[in-house]
Formats: structure tokens, C-alpha cells, sequence
């Protein structure tokens, strides 16, 4: 990659301006400054700007991301701010949600730059479970469990749901386990029994759960282990493990 598009992307600037910082004598490689903007960034050069480290991307990147009421998972939204909003990555608008939320929903969003991965957990086929901690206004009848695990006919839609696994925690509070993502699914399917979603929270998808040391608005990078359990075909994990991919475990707030 050229040094100007670099820079511009680690700094979320167009590349004149990059360029202009590049011949300002802002930019050094492994502590010599350099003031050709057609210099081929290698993976192992150690960039700094006005003396901060900047950090050449050698691979898709996956993070989790507890998300608080009042953002939406698209990349851009002119009415609301979205959840690229907490993540102080470089060329963070290269990222996306690998299965969204609702404004008003919580928890886990899953965020990557890797559009088959995030693919395998998007689409229907590939059935992976998701599970969400759920309040309604209403008592919840113990006959929903076995309902929910039988399928229920949500409104407007033809088939019913697929098997979904109801766990009652108290009088207004349910676990619920599903494998669609169909629109607003949680929602209707409770509106369907008659009772009204309260609170949304997502604890888990596949095997990956939202880590209990992240407060809203915080999120960290997935490990090896998270990413590879998505479950993605043999050549395409062959063709990633081939990509430089440092996990940093910090939190970031």
C-alpha cells in the first residue's frame, strides 16, 4: 500500500491531506522520516505520526462490541449515531456488523472487515444460535416453552419459526435461544403469544459470549478461538490463518 493511502486511512483524512502531512515531515518509518507518498508500506515497518505509532493492518479484523440503547448497526444512519462510533480503530468505517441490532436492543454486535466470516453468521442456512436475555410486560405462561420449541406463526409470514428454546428465569424475564434472524424476530414471536417485549439484551452467538468485563459502549478484539468457531469451511480457514492477525486483549473504552 502506498504511504498516502495509508495515512489517509489511519487518519480518516482525504489522501491530499495526507500527502500534505507526509511532506509537512510528519510521518517516519522505522525512525527515519519520509517524505515520499509512493513509498510501499511493508507489514514490518514501524510508521509513527507527529510521533504516535500507527499500526499497519496485515488482516481482517474481529471484535465484540457491548452495545447500549440508542445505536443502530449500520455503517452510516442520518438520523442516528451507530455503533462505529466506539470503536477507535484505524479505517473503522471499513467495518461492519455481522448481524444487527435493534436501537432499542443491548449486548453482543459482533463487528469485522471479513465478509465471509461475517456471511456464516448472517446467513439462514447456517443455522447458528443466538440467544438473548428478554423482558415482557406481561406474566410469562409456562405453555410458551413448548410453543416456542414447536414454532409459532408470526404475522404475515408463512412458515413458522424454527424450534426455539424457552427458558423461564422469573415471572417477566425469559431466555430465549433461536437460530433465524428474521425482522424483529424476538419481538413478534412474544407479540404473537400476546405479551409485549420490555428490554432486549443479546448474550451469545455460537459459541462466542459477550464478555462479562465489558461495560456498554466498550469492546475487544475476538480471539483465535472466537473467530475460528463460527465454523467456517476448511478452505477458508486455510486461506486466513495465512493473514498476520494480532489479538490485543486490552479492553477498549
Amino acid at each position: 500500500m502506498r504511504l498516502e493511502k495509508f495515512i489517509s486511512q489511519q487518519l480518516e483524512v482525504s489522501r491530499a491531506i495526507a500527502g500534505r502531512e507526509i511532506r509537512a515531515r510528519k510521518v517516519t518509518i522505522n525512525g527515519e522520516v519520509v517524505r515520499d507518498a509512493g513509498y510501499k508500506v511493508l507489514p514490518d515497518d514501524e510508521i509513527e505520526y507527529d510521533g504516535n505509532p500507527l499500526v499497519v493492518q496485515t488482516g481482517p479484523r474481529y471484535f465484540m462490541l457491548n452495545k447500549p440503547q440508542g445505536y443502530v448497526c449500520s455503517t452510516d444512519d442520518p438520523d442516528h449515531p451507530t455503533v462505529l462510533f466506539f470503536m477507535e480503530e484505524p479505517a473503522a468505517f471499513k467495518l461492519h456488523a455481522a448481524g444487527r441490532l435493534d436501537i432499542d436492543t443491548t449486548g453482543l454486535v459482533l463487528l469485522t472487515d471479513d465478509g465471509q466470516w461475517s456471511h456464516r453468521i448472517t446467513s439462514p442456512r447456517h443455522h447458528l444460535e443466538k440467544t438473548y436475555l428478554v423482558e415482557v410486560e406481561e406474566p410469562i405462561d409456562p405453555a410458551l416453552v413448548e410453543k416456542f420449541a414447536a414454532g409459532i406463526q408470526l404475522h404475515n409470514e408463512k412458515e413458522l419459526t424454527k424450534p426455539a428454546v424457552l427458558e423461564i428465569l422469573d415471572e417477566k424475564a425469559a431466555r430465549l435461544t433461536i437460530t433465524e434472524g428474521r425482522y424483529h424476530q424476538v419481538k413478534r414471536m412474544f407479540a404473537a403469544m400476546g405479551n409485549h417485549v420490555s428490554a432486549l439484551h443479546r448474550e451469545s452467538i455460537g459459541e462466542i459470549v459477550l464478555d462479562d468485563d465489558l461495560a456498554e459502549g466498550e469492546y475487544r478484539e475476538l480471539t483465535e478461538e472466537e473467530v475460528d468457531s463460527i465454523g467456517l469451511p476448511e478452505e477458508l480457514k486455510n486461506a486466513n490463518s495465512g493473514r498476520e492477525r494480532c489479538v490485543r486483549k486490552r479492553i477498549h473504552r
